[in-house]
């Protein structure tokens, strides 16, 4: 009779918090306002993890028992709990080693060592515990068949066995355990839901997230469950509200063993926040790589791959955003904003080409950040040109300004010294490119370079060629050529060729 006028006590006050918590009815603001407050606690994470660190130094200083420090390890650095339950399995007897196996059972299977969970729990002698450490005995082995359940979730044989275990050893707990306390209202709304009911499940948890008595760890499982349940009804944001409201509490706990911050973000990368997902599950990784939870590490890891792609690519992309941006504050001086133009696309191509090519080196590294401090000089030089024409017509001095934009000898100058930077660049990542050029012509219609002369026109529109810019007008814009001056020098090259037809694609496979 007490059980039921307890349900149903718990209705009614969950109908009321339900009522001051977002529930089935969560907003995208209500979700917003959520991972706002998530992105705090992730700046917060290092002093909650120094905080609950220096509490169990504070323990260990105090020579407190090997058992204690472990239930403080727990979840917060499974190896070191794991070491210190191993001590007190050989240095305690009777209760105390029976808790230190219980506690061990629980632990293993994030280790991965599950054979070991079920080993160590069948080695409990509960003979030996007083009626006040059964529910401890409930409790440890639900959530080792929990977690084996949890592991084996792709395969229904498994899971299923190990969850039918797990409710029923929750059941014996809830008979162990204070009807009044936050774990009591915990257990039998988790019990509801792993049992499919989800309606009571979410009315018992939802009561539960609005006392102000609930602790961190046990806020953080209730509204995983929550999210859980959410799922499960299509509820979209809501399951995003409380996955978000559980690895907040998880992170203000300082719990490293964690699902909900992994789940969340991989539900951000479907959603397209690259960001948040991104920060989520490295986050993740290294709770599980810190606490030493095997199991979380192989679960972390299945997602990050594809969001450090998606995060690579939106980084390039916004990278290339500023160099347009940079681009335009050139557009003020003509003479200089094609080349300008030209030499940027060729960079950025050069290290596409670079990321794809095998055998990229140090040598291809060095000569491409060449290529960039040309970009700086000629933007220092653009500066400096710009203020030589504010100059002189200030003074009036029009017709000076005119001659020196006429006769092009700055034009000149400034190509004599790409053309060095370019040659020289070029043919470091190409050291045989002239030999095998060569090779293509016709043995009376070879290249002949002048003394000291690394690569001439010729050479030069090829190299352009191999390094993928095929557009003359490009080719043009680059080397101070008109177009048709470009069109006439690929179609004599094409008349020397040995095979004129598979000139261009002959000269592509050169170094590759």
């Amino acid at each position: 009779m007490r059980n039921v006028v307890l349900s149903i006590l718990a209705i009614v006050l969950g109908a009321v918090a339900a009522a001051a918590l977002p529930g089935a009815q969560a907003s995208d603001s209500d979700v917003e306002r959520a991972l706002v407050r998530l992105d705090r606690e992730l700046q917060l994470r290092p002093r909650h993890i120094a905080s609950r660190q220096a509490r169990i130094d504070s323990m260990r200083a105090a020579g407190a028992p090997a058992t204690l420090i472990a239930r403080a390890y727990a979840g917060f650095n499974n190896d070191s709990a794991l070491a210190y339950l191993r001590r007190a399995e050989a240095e305690c007897t009777g209760a105390e080693l029976q808790k230190a196996r219980l506690h061990m059972a629980s632990l293993l299977p994030l280790a991965g060592l599950f054979d070991s969970a079920e080993a160590k729990l069948e080695q409990v002698d509960t003979t030996q515990l007083g009626s006040a450490d059964m529910a401890l005995y409930y409790d440890h082995a639900r959530q080792m068949y929990s977690y084996l359940a949890a592991f084996f979730e792709r395969y229904p044989e498994f899971n299923s066995k190990y969850a039918a275990r797990s409710v029923r050893m929750q059941e014996r707990l809830l008979e162990n355990i204070d009807p009044e306390s936050d774990e009591y209202l915990f257990h039998l709304g988790e019990n509801a839901y792993l049992s499919g009911r989800h309606a009571r499940a979410r009315v018992l948890l939802t009561e539960l997230m609005g006392r102000d008595t609930l602790s961190d760890m046990l806020r953080a499982r209730a509204a995983h469950h929550l999210s859980a349940i959410a799922r499960s009804e299509g509820d979209e944001r809501s399951r995003l509200y409380y996955l978000t409201e559980s690895a907040i509490a998880d992170l203000r706990s300082a719990t490293r063993e964690v699902a909900s911050l992994q789940e969340l973000g991989a539900s951000l990368y479907a959603h397209g926040d690259i960001d948040r997902a991104y920060l989520y599950l490295s986050t993740a990784l290294t709770n599980a790589v810190e606490c030493g939870a095997e199991v979380r590490m192989l679960e972390s890891a299945r997602s990050l791959p594809y969001i450090e792609q998606a995060y690579a690519r939106k980084t390039s992309d916004a990278r290339r955003r500023d160099v347009w941006i940079m681009l335009g504050m050139a557009v003020l001086v003509i003479v200089l904003f094609g080349t300008l133009f030209a030499l940027r696309r060729e960079m950025r191509r050069m290290r596409r080409l670079q990321e794809k090519l095998s055998d990229a080196n140090h040598t291809k590294e060095v000569y491409i950040s060449q290529f960039l401090t040309l970009c700086s000089v000629y933007m220092d030089k653009l500066k400096q040109f710009s203020k030589l024409v504010t100059r002189k017509i200030g003074a009036g001095q029009v017709d000076d300004l005119y001659r020196m934009a006429k006769n092009g000898k700055f034009v000149e100058e400034e190509s004599r010294e790409f053309y060095e930077v370019f040659d020289d660049a070029f043919l470091h990542i190409y050291p045989t490119f002239v030999e095998e050029v060569n090779a293509l012509l016709r043995p009376d219609e070879r290249i002949a370079l002048k003394e000291g002369e690394k690569l001439n026109t010729d050479l030069r529109i090829l190299a352009f060629m191999r390094l993928g810019i095929e557009d003359s007008s490009s080719i043009a814009q680059v080397l101070n050529y008109s177009l048709n001056t470009i069109y006439a020098y690929r179609n004599r090259l094409k008349a020397r060729a040995v095979s004129r037809e598979s000139f261009e694609r002959d000269i592509m496979r050169i170094g590759s």
